[in-house]
């Protein structure tokens, strides 16, 4: 949600009317790091406009059948508004969609209410999309972690290098020994700011650019990672951890593996999101991406965070 494409509001004006819609401002959005986005003020309503950064319009599209699955499901999500049957269109030679501005806001710090909200929502999530019939081009797992991590590990210095190496075998091992995890699509970026809530009350849950079909568990441990700690601090609220848990299974039960997996995908994930961070940072700084319109989160926390959790690893 960094601003990459810089718009006009013209352009914007231009781009939203076949949507009926009257843009009357547009104001750009902070806090996320892959796609630019936009705040359209409009006459009725606020609306976002989201413009795609590194998906092509068929890579983006692949979203719109299940966000409209979703929402049959009530799973709480915006739906993209579509004109001439299609959602995806092109501004500034780059694919774009617009969606309702969902009212609410990212918790700073989540209460026991909140977290058991999330849990319920992301297992009818799970299981709506258990068997949805979607075929994902891009497409973030585990072998692409794994091989992100080994191209990352050359790059490390060895203290982080033999970290990683640690965590991806202890995580291979883990694996071997419990291996009944179910899988289906997961959201895979289920953080605080990705959900709006308006008090306890779940209002929406966004951005599935990085919907992969993967084990319910890796999204399980990203949410409960996020959700669960009390940050500045990365140690696990265990009190929350709980109640995410319990509420999760009120919805769909673990398999005995999930649950003996749990330490490790808690650390990995950790581990995933390291990664992710130290990736864009290289990535920016090869592409001069500076200014204050550019969000860069701090790849330190979350390895402090692996740290952290690799304690409580059962061998």
């Amino acid at each position: 949600m960094s601003v990459y494409t810089s718009l006009s509001l013209n352009e914007v004006q231009d781009f939203a009317a076949p949507y009926n819609l009257k843009v009357l401002e547009l104001i750009p959005i902070q806090g996320g790091v892959q796609n630019t986005n936009y705040f359209l003020v409009c006459e009725d309503r606020e609306y976002v406009l989201t413009v795609f950064e590194e998906m092509n319009a068929e890579q983006a599209g692949e979203l719109i059948p299940v966000l409209d699955h979703l929402a049959l499901h009530g799973v709480p999500v915006a739906t993209p508004l579509k004109h001439h049957g299609q959602a995806i269109h092109f501004i500034a030679h780059k694919p774009a969609q617009i969606a309702p501005r969902v009212l609410g806001k990212h918790p700073d710090q989540t209460n026991i209410e909140q977290v058991r909200e999330i849990a319920k929502a992301q297992a009818k999530l799970h299981l709506a999309l258990q068997d949805f019939p979607l075929e994902r081009h891009y497409n973030r797992n585990h072998h692409y972690w794994r091989q992100v991590a080994l191209d990352l590990q050359t790059k490390m210095e060895y203290e982080d290098a033999t970290l990683l190496g640690h965590v991806l075998e202890l995580f291979k091992h883990k694996k071997e020994q419990y291996p009944d995890r179910p899988q289906g699509f997961i959201h895979s970026d289920l953080f605080r700011d990705n959900t709006l809530f308006d008090g306890n009350q779940l209002q929406g849950i966004l951005d599935f650019y990085e919907l992969n079909k993967d084990e319910f568990l890796f999204d399980i441990a990203i949410t409960t990672n996020d959700f669960c700690t009390d940050y500045p601090a990365v140690i696990l609220n265990q009190e929350k951890a709980s109640a995410y848990l319990q509420a999760y299974q009120s919805i769909r039960p673990l398999t005995s593996d999930e649950l003996a997996c749990m330490d490790i995908y808690l650390a990995i994930t950790a581990c995933r999101f390291w990664l992710l961070r130290l990736g864009i940072a290289i990535k920016n700084k090869e592409l001069g991406r500076t200014g204050e319109d550019i969000l860069q989160k701090n790849p330190l926390e979350m390895r402090n965070m692996l740290v952290e959790r690799l304690k409580f690893v059962k061998a």
